[in-house]
């Protein structure tokens, strides 16, 4: 392991884990240098594992050992370099106590394009979208869209959510948080690396390329027209698109124009609506696959 001591906050070698607290800095830092920050050993090893390469990481002396570990995994890792510090210097650059193992400043993977990812995806040649009698044992397809969620928080549990509920994928608009953001990656422990995603161009428009490839698009809003969660289960759908709005206003008006269903969470003791990681976790659980 290419260990480095570094005694100094000022040295330029840390610039990739300077002012971490400051949000507007790394969405605009993050995408224009490909880098993101990956949090703690657990973190580091499960995108390790999904094939990102750390450019260097940021470490104290009781981490060294389960960095190493993670490390001497990677071919070539010698190269990458860890550098040491202590613990007052880790909080001086980042901002904040540094407690949980470790940071690594990752390379970003290139996203693949929707027509990419849904090439992995099973699904039908029935456009419809819907199961016949004798194909209901079949594996469903579901897909999550969040469209403009701007908290991180509720971005990475989403994922984390959509990871523990066998979605096959995630689509972000360009109006959403971003997924390899520190927090997201945090929250989600990880998963963002486990459930395969990319950015949808032209939304609403591209909803059209699903559409084509069998899915059933429904969009979870309080609007009018809208049919019960366990109605859209009842029906059947096996391959299903889950559209989740932004916090504030949920849906947007030309993406409720272009859904196939317009669905809610029913409801009681006078609640009218769910924080949307909470309702994204109740619509994985109600669709997922649950046999013949």
């Amino acid at each position: 392991m290419n260990l480095v001591p570094l005694s100094d906050a000022a040295d330029p070698r840390l610039d990739d884990y300077r002012g971490l607290t400051d949000v507007a800095l790394r969405r605009v830092r993050e995408p224009q240098g490909g880098l993101y920050i990956a949090e703690s050993a657990k973190v580091i090893a499960r995108a390790v594992a999904a094939g990102h390469v750390p450019r260097s990481v940021l470490t104290q002396r009781r981490w060294v050992d389960g960095i190493r570990e993670i490390l001497d995994a990677m071919p070539g890792d010698g190269e990458i370099p860890v550098y040491l510090v202590p613990d007052e210097v880790a909080e001086s650059v980042t901002g904040y106590a540094v407690h949980r193992g470790a940071l690594a400043s990752m390379h970003r993977p290139a996203l693949p394009t929707m027509a990419e990812m849904l090439d992995g995806i099973r699904v039908p040649a029935d456009r419809s979208g819907s199961l016949s009698s004798e194909r209901r044992g079949c594996v469903r397809s579901r897909i999550a869209i969040l469209e403009d969620l701007n908290e991180h928080t509720n971005v990475g549990a989403a994922f984390r959510s959509a990871a523990a509920m066998g979605v096959d994928a995630v689509l972000v608009t360009r109006g959403c948080a971003d997924p390899l953001y520190r927090r997201s990656v945090r929250v989600s422990m990880g998963t963002v690396f486990q459930v395969p995603w990319t950015r949808i161009d032209d939304f609403p428009r591209g909803l059209q390329e699903l559409k084509d490839a069998g899915y059933v698009v429904a969009g979870m809003t309080l609007g009018e027209g809208a049919i019960t969660l366990d109605d859209l289960v009842a029906e059947g759908h096996e391959n299903l698109a889950l559209v989740f709005g932004s916090e504030g206003h949920g849906l947007t008006t030309a993406t409720d124009r272009v859904v196939d269903r317009r669905v809610t969470i029913p409801m009681e003791g006078g609640v009218d609506s769910l924080n949307v990681a909470a309702a994204s976790a109740v619509a994985f659980y109600a669709t997922r696959e649950v046999g013949p």
